[in-house]
């Protein structure tokens, strides 16, 4: 596609802090396996350090429901113009895009469109089987290659005509240098209410008022919730401080979440990558949700699978209970919380399929077999 003799070109796209991280470990594995490529797009600070053209830091967009998405519009739609325009004067090899679906693939069908010959591949495949695999067809027209993490996604997208790899979790690599296997502190219960900003304003009060009504079964428990900054973090002790909680009755801990999900007995976890997270690390656990009542209406017109939790998708059954929405009230929290820390019998049941899912995850290597993939693309551009 590049038009000049020298360097390869890659434009990579990620969105959030956690697609920056994935990224990252992709264009590292790239870089040594081709030193003179010629990196350049949109994504965070990790990314960014291994670019060696113009980069633009982006990755604290997220995004959470109907409403963000409305309400930033104006601002996405600003970002790739911005991108489009680039990508059409610089016309790269490749462009990679990486998660972040409901931007990325936009860009990529936009990219698509005005540069034909474009090789556009996506890396960390989007969940659409999900919640409307009629797009996949759609999705094979203007992408080249799906790299998918998860080992059943690789059927699905090929019975479109989609070319797909699997090539692991990159969770197995990135969490693997944290597991410490200590043991279990029996009293304690831990408060996961996610990462984003309005995820930790839903749940953490719901959360925290669940932990009251188990407090006062349940004599003795000790409570800790992570937070993922600094700022979540005096918003959590806000809220305590202002429904009239002891400071001390729920630690607040800063990047807290992987030791907490290894320390703690049981814990109230927010649906998402958190799931699959704590699952890797073994900790009993419920899954939670809630979100504006207008997106989960749409939720629930559009989803078609019989699960949220990972966990739960992946083993094919309910290994873990899920309270959602509604049933996300802090009575119906607590009580469930409260058979699962009172039944040894069932935590380790869950452990056990726990071991089985991760297993299923493949091995560790995810980012190198991405790079392996992404370069083969490169060298077949080179060769045509």
């Amino acid at each position: 596609m590049n038009a000049s003799v020298g360097p390869q070109l890659l434009y990579v796209v990620a969105g959030e802090a956690s697609g920056d991280a994935r990224g990252a470990e992709l264009l590292h594995a790239l870089r040594q396996q081709l030193p003179e490529l010629q990196i350049r797009g949109a994504g965070g600070a990790k990314m960014e350090a291994l670019a060696n053209g113009p980069f633009l830091e982006w990755s604290g967009e997220a995004v959470v429901g109907l409403w963000d998405v409305l309400k930033k519009y104006g601002y996405f739609r600003a970002q790739m113009d911005r991108m489009l325009a680039e990508i059409e004067e610089c016309r790269p090899d490749v462009l990679l895009l990486i998660d972040y679906p409901g931007f990325n693939l936009r860009l990529a069908k936009a990219a698509k469109e005005r540069l034909p010959n474009l090789q556009t591949i996506f890396y960390i495949s989007p969940q659409v089987w999900a919640w409307n695999r009629g797009r996949i067809p759609k999705m094979a027209r203007y992408l080249d290659l799906m790299l998918c993490i998860f080992p059943f996604e690789k059927a699905l997208y090929e019975a479109s005509g989609l070319k797909t790899e699997f090539v692991g979790h990159p969770m197995l690599d990135s969490l693997a240098p944290l597991k410490t296997n200590a043991p279990r502190s029996e009293n304690l219960v831990g408060l996961f209410p996610g990462s984003r900003d309005r995820e930790v304003r839903r749940l953490f009060p719901v959360m925290l008022e669940a932990a009251r009504l188990l407090s006062a079964r349940v004599p003795g428990l000790r409570f800790e919730a992570p937070a993922a900054n600094t700022r979540v973090a005096a918003w959590m002790l806000e809220h305590m401080k202002n429904s009239h909680f002891d400071p001390a009755f729920c630690r607040i801990g800063l990047d807290r979440f992987y030791p907490l999900a290894q320390e703690a007995t049981v814990g109230m976890v927010c649906s998402g990558t958190a799931t699959l997270e704590a699952a890797y690390f073994g900790l009993p656990m419920l899954i939670t949700y809630k979100v504006a009542a207008l997106t989960w209406l749409a939720g629930r017109i559009l989803v078609r699978i019989p699960f949220l939790g990972m966990p739960n998708v992946l083993a094919g059954e309910q290994i873990v209970p899920e309270l959602l929405q509604g049933a996300a009230s802090p009575r119906k929290l607590a009580s469930t919380l409260q058979r699962l820390l009172e039944n040894p019998e069932a935590r380790s049941a869950q452990q056990v399929r726990f071991t089985s899912v991760i297993r299923g995850l493949g091995s560790p290597g995810a980012g190198v077999r991405a790079a392996a993939e992404v370069a083969a693309v490169l060298a077949n551009c080179h060769a045509n």
